[in-house]
């Protein structure tokens, strides 16, 4: 199928054509980013995965490589679902789950491969180094995928999401001396998720957290409604039993539209895709199908996962703020600086019918996108999901900085270190910004992203 892209965001990360979901491995290799993700180049819509590829100098503007995994060999013919990267040897090597069909359900086979390349561009298949026959007894081999890789010590160990048969999700670890031959070694949580599977899990030793993504999961009040969640957990493993101690644990987005982030290795820096199984996307028409969000520095405090925007800015504009205030903004970041903030109302993509709305108001942020534009549905009933609302409480800080980031499609808001992410998709025109702020003193900034020609 030939796809023609005629639009698109304008500094996020899309396929070259076509569909994309998860970032896959997210690595610093030669002096460049690299960013992997998910992809069916053909339609766009899901279909038989391939391994897109994007290189950057700067985490903001990002130049497409040729397709660095492409499915067909015996362990992967209907897909090279996802992975990670790990420098090793001067080469780059990807670690990946190999998708088999064979007749669907119990006969799927999902099992873990490994490929390298000498110039990160081009990559040698390896074939299968985890299969099904390392699976401890009672698990699933049809429900195995997603491996996360990384060095500790002299080993190289590797996390992968599985399921037990007639259970529910749950993350396995590995350990190797080579990266070919591998052994398990322990069940990281020992009990099932509270969702039916877990999905790319990722593991940052420094920083000592985990995430990983949980597939129809119930709700948690009206603070997490999506049927899909991702979350992060703080704490350490313990090798020697490949277990995890959590001391802590969260949601990564508050937002609609972010599953599957992961850490670029050996930098402090996320990337999710912005999207969500189980609803329409509306840009299917422009040629292409997900995004990725943008990088976002993550730090820990007092036992919560805090994260900033990584993009290069210029052309800042500051204003004092005094009663309200009005700009016209489809593209840029824009920042909100209050002390004892009281009450807050935006609304972004304005165009007087069509408008996206932020609002503080006891202590916590609503976002509503039921008048953003074309309209996105999913698969969740409740009220808040049907009227486009999701929430986020405000930090309580006396000085308090939003930021939010906006392209074409997409907001990123960002406050005390909790972000909420969503697609909007407004009409053509709709780029007036109304603001209105009560606080002792407010400023508001305005910055055009740098983008290369």
């Amino acid at each position: 199928m030939a796809i023609t892209k005629i639009k698109s965001p304008a500094f996020h990360i899309t396929g070259e054509t076509g569909w994309i979901n998860d970032p896959n491995g997210l690595i610093y290799y030669k002096g460049q980013y690299h960013a992997f993700y998910q992809h069916h180049p053909y339609d766009t819509k899901w279909g038989p995965m391939h391994w897109g590829h994007v290189v950057s100098d700067d985490l903001t503007n990002w130049k497409y490589l040729p397709i660095a995994l492409i499915p067909g060999d015996e362990f992967d013919k209907n897909g090279c679902f996802s992975g990670s990267a790990i420098v090793h040897g001067g080469k780059l090597w990807l670690m990946y789950t190999g998708f088999i069909e064979n007749q669907g359900g119990e006969s799927i086979r999902q099992i873990q491969c490994l490929a390298e390349s000498d110039d990160g561009v081009t990559f040698k298949k390896h074939g299968t180094v985890i299969g099904s026959e390392l699976l401890p007894e009672g698990y699933a081999p049809e429900d195995f995928r997603d491996p996360k890789i990384w060095r500790h010590n002299d080993c190289f160990w590797c996390i992968v999401a599985a399921k037990r048969k007639g259970g529910r999700g749950r993350i396995l670890m590995y350990k190797s001396k080579d990266l070919f031959k591998w052994e398990f070694v322990g069940d990281l949580f020992g009990v099932d998720s509270a969702g039916a599977m877990i999905e790319c899990p990722d593991y940052n030793e420094e920083l000592g957290y985990l995430l990983f993504c949980e597939q129809f999961q119930p709700n948690e009040g009206n603070i997490h409604l999506n049927v899909h969640t991702c979350r992060w957990c703080i704490g350490k493993i313990d090798y020697e039993a490949g277990t995890f101690k959590e001391e802590s644990r969260g949601i990564v987005d508050y937002g609609f539209d972010v599953y599957a982030p992961q850490t670029f290795v050996g930098k402090d820096v996320i990337m999710g895709w912005l999207n969500m199984w189980d609803r329409n996307v509306p840009s299917e028409k422009y040629g292409f199908s997900g995004m990725l969000t943008v990088p976002r520095t993550v730090t820990l405090k007092n036992g919560i996962l805090y994260q900033e925007p990584v993009v290069s800015c210029e052309n800042a504009v500051k204003t004092e703020g005094t009663g309200t205030l009005r700009d016209n903004v489809v593209t840029g970041v824009i920042t909100v600086k209050a002390t004892s903030l009281e009450a807050l109302e935006l609304k972004l993509r304005s165009n007087g019918t069509n408008y996206t709305k932020l609002t503080l108001k006891d202590g916590e942020w609503v976002f509503d996108r039921s008048k953003s534009g074309e309209e996105i549905k999913g698969v969740e009933k409740d009220a808040d999901s049907l009227n486009g609302i999701r929430r986020m409480i405000h930090s309580g800080s006396k000085e308090t900085t939003l930021t939010i980031v906006m392209d074409e499609f997409s907001v990123e808001i960002f406050e005390g270190g909790r972000a909420l992410t969503s697609t909007i998709y407004p009409p053509h025109g709709a780029d007036t910004l109304e603001l209105n702020v009560k606080a002792d003193t407010w400023q508001y900034e305005k910055a055009d992203i740098a983008l290369k020609a």
